[in-house]
């Protein structure tokens, strides 16, 4: 008799990595005492411990991904000319063939592009429309005079609710905000692809070209947040119908095609440790945008990046859109999901692209918003375990600009965020059995106060104490 494979026992179907290890860099786990002086010299902020002082860290997956032998060698070619790099022309050509988009404006990383997309596409008073808000993005539309409006589907607000592209955006509420205010008060939209604040959620391809329709029709632009639309093609690939037969390098392409531009944070999908771009299809945008990134950037032909980075990006673009190295890619995170729901504990569903996304309000029912449990649950499972991740709740959120009221989403969740092609499943194992551990006592544990807070973004830097 045939022995099953323990993915079959469990009603799963196995799969393997495909890659082969070939360095390694030791981690070790700190006492918890040790651990507990780093936590409260860190202000109970994920964000403020030292990565040696991390066992397993699933703070982000943002810069954090392990590069391949081909980008390895990739950065032994560096052209280091300040002008001309041959490195940003493999780059553009790279983002020509897989995002399809006809100019490229390099920046250091997905915040730059942001900035200097929102600077030359918002006028003061002006709404941008987005499929749930992102932090940096939406600081950067607001610095710009722009007014942030969410038109995400009601269903992504619910992270216990099942659907299978909670990224949509509702089209009533883009209609509505058009015949109330006109066409010419919306700057753009802002699509994000996957959504992350709502859990990794995707975005249908059916609803990219609705919506590309209703906007062609008003002359309203759309720009895509394309960290993560490879992931997000994996799942349109997965669920849509008519796409199951088409590689994510053909669904990537037509996906981008009803946006006018994207901005990147290659730190996530294009599998490097720094780097972004602006993808553009406006001639005259584009040249606003190369005036802009000499300012704040670099000269047009690095923006900020080395040679070698951009040399990375270009070798990791064309890995990403690699079929079995996305289905290995998602396949880790349903791995730590479905081991958390088997145990009941609440987590956002379907579970998402690039992170596990724990339910902090269900984790925490007796801990109220304003007492934090999302960065309180972060905090918890660091001391209890040696594992680092990072809430994606109120603290997020921010304040009202008006009256300095504190935002209060109805998703309080703490993000296990996992790198690209870093841990193993054993690694997955533990930190599953870690809140596991901590979920059976959950009871026991008390909310924080925050005692700092900067003036922006103040999730990065706030810090706390327990009540």
């Amino acid at each position: 008799m045939k022995t099953k494979t323990i993915g079959q026992q469990l009603g799963r179907s196995s799969w393997a990595e495909p890659w082969k290890i070939k360095m390694v860099e030791p981690i070790h786990m700190i006492s918890r005492n040790e651990r507990a002086v780093a936590l409260e010299k860190a202000g109970y902020n994920t964000f403020l411990i030292r990565s040696e002082e991390v066992y397993i860290d699933l703070l982000t997956d943002s810069g954090t991904n392990a590069m391949s032998d081909r980008q390895w060698a990739g950065m032994m070619m560096g052209d280091e000319a300040y002008a001309g790099s041959r490195n940003f022309y493999h780059l553009e050509e790279a983002i020509q063939e897989y995002y399809g988009y006809k100019y490229v404006v390099p920046t250091h990383q997905g915040r730059g592009a942001e900035n200097i997309l929102s600077k030359i596409a918002i006028k003061t008073g002006q709404f941008v429309c987005g499929n749930m808000y992102f932090t940096t993005t939406r600081l950067h539309q607001e610095l710009a005079g722009g007014i942030f409006t969410d038109v995400i589907i009601d269903e992504a607000h619910d992270a216990q609710k099942e659907h299978p592209f909670k990224g949509n955006v509702d089209l009533r509420k883009v209609q509505k905000l058009i015949d109330e205010h006109g066409a010419a008060s919306i700057a753009y939209i802002c699509l994000a692809a996957t959504v992350n604040m709502a859990g990794g959620q995707p975005v249908s391809m059916q609803n990219a070209r609705e919506l590309h329709a209703l906007c062609k029709k008003y002359d309203i632009r759309i720009f895509l947040d394309a960290t993560r639309a490879v992931e997000n093609a994996f799942f349109i690939q997965e669920r849509e119908e008519g796409y199951a037969d088409k590689t994510l390098a053909q669904i990537l392409k037509e996906f981008c095609s009803y946006s006018d531009g994207a901005t990147m944070s290659a730190k996530k999908d294009s599998l490097a440790n720094i780097g972004g771009w602006l993808g553009l299809n406006d001639r005259g945008l584009y040249e606003e945008g190369c005036n802009l990134v000499v300012v704040y950037e670099g000269l047009q032909t690095y923006g900020g990046m080395a040679g070698r980075d951009m040399e990375v990006l270009s070798i990791g673009i064309k890995e990403s859109v690699q079929d079995d190295y996305m289905r290995s890619r998602i396949g880790q995170v349903r791995y730590l999901g479905e081991l958390l729901m088997d145990w009941g504990i609440p987590i956002t569903r379907p579970i998402g692209g690039h992170a596990v996304f724990l339910d902090a309000q269900k984790f925490y029912p007796h801990i109220p918003q304003e007492q934090f449990p999302a960065q309180t649950l972060a905090a918890d499972l660091y001391l209890e375990s040696g594992v680092r991740s990072m809430e994606r709740g109120i603290v997020s959120a921010g304040r009202k600009k008006e009256t300095g009221e504190n935002y209060h989403p109805s998703l309080e969740l703490t993000r296990l965020t996992i790198p690209r092609r870093v841990y193993t499943q054993a690694h997955m194992d533990i930190v599953a059995e870690s809140v596991k551990n901590l979920y059976d006592v959950r009871d026991q544990k008390k909310g924080l106060k925050m005692i700092f807070e900067p003036k922006y973004l103040r999730f990065f830097q706030a810090r706390f104490e327990r009540l």
